[in-house]
């Protein structure tokens, strides 16, 4: 797991260059950079920051950029109810989208023994903490050379190139392509709406047009089941001769 996080330090020292470049001091980018400690929602939130938005509005940007999260929770809720409310929300602070794709992938199952239960929460813990500690590091790296480079390098579009290139690796599917150019597109045409609500009704847009086609890329179905379905209605499936004895027994229950 240290392998990841040490390629997620390039993302981390770009957000933290974006945070100052776009006009946060370096105590609001530090503050934002522990309290958040969520890369896509934080280059999400700079712009409409630096534009004076509403709350609301920086909220339900957020919101939206983290839904994954929800899902993310859904899953290991079996794995973790043993904890108490608050062990578990400290837990959530510190699982980002790589400890958790790397957790599942190696404990498929919620553990069943005590023994099973400090396994995995040893491995999500150094994952996390492994994490965690190289994320703050380069980003605190980003803010502050940030704050020294001069603004004419241009440097705040960086964190945008970061985030970026990440949404292409993850277009892995065409789905996912398409939802990616949907939402791109959206926000390009909606860009006049104010207070860079583009960017939520781009989501809502891409989402919406991928439920739709989702249904038209399920594959057929076999061709047992569709000659089932030709078949005339009341026909019902094909019985077998009963057993002798099971003639009795069913009319026990008639």
């Amino acid at each position: 797991m240290s392998g990841i996080s040490v390629g997620m330090t390039v993302w981390s020292f770009m957000t933290g260059v974006a945070m100052v470049k776009s006009g946060m001091s370096v105590t609001e980018a530090v503050l934002m950079s522990l309290l958040v400690f969520a890369g896509s929602a934080q280059l999400a939130a700079i712009p409409l920051i630096a534009a004076g938005a509403p709350l609301w509005v920086i909220l339900a940007t957020a919101f939206c950029v983290n839904l994954r999260f929800v899902v993310f929770s859904l899953h290991l809720r079996d794995y973790f109810m043993f904890l108490p409310r608050s062990r578990r929300l400290w837990l959530g602070y510190f699982t980002g989208d790589v400890t958790y794709v790397l957790f599942t992938r190696r404990f498929p199952k919620p553990a069943e023994t005590e023994r099973q239960r400090r396994a995995q929460m040893a491995y999500l813990w150094g994952g996390n903490c492994c994490n965690w500690v190289f994320w703050q590091s380069f980003g605190f790296a980003g803010i502050f050379l940030g704050a020294a480079l001069p603004q004419r390098w241009g440097l705040e579009f960086a964190g945008t190139l970061a985030l970026l290139a990440v949404t292409c690796s993850l277009a892995t599917t065409r789905m996912r392509a398409l939802s990616a150019l949907m939402a791109a597109a959206a926000a390009v045409v909606l860009f006049a709406l104010p207070y860079r609500l583009n960017i939520v009704a781009a989501i809502v847009v891409a989402v919406a047009i991928c439920l739709a086609l989702e249904p038209m890329r399920r594959p057929p179905p076999p061709p047992a089941a569709r000659k089932d379905d030709d078949a005339p209605a009341g026909a019902g499936p094909a019985v077998s001769s009963p057993a002798p004895g099971a003639a009795h027994a069913g009319g026990a229950h008639a």
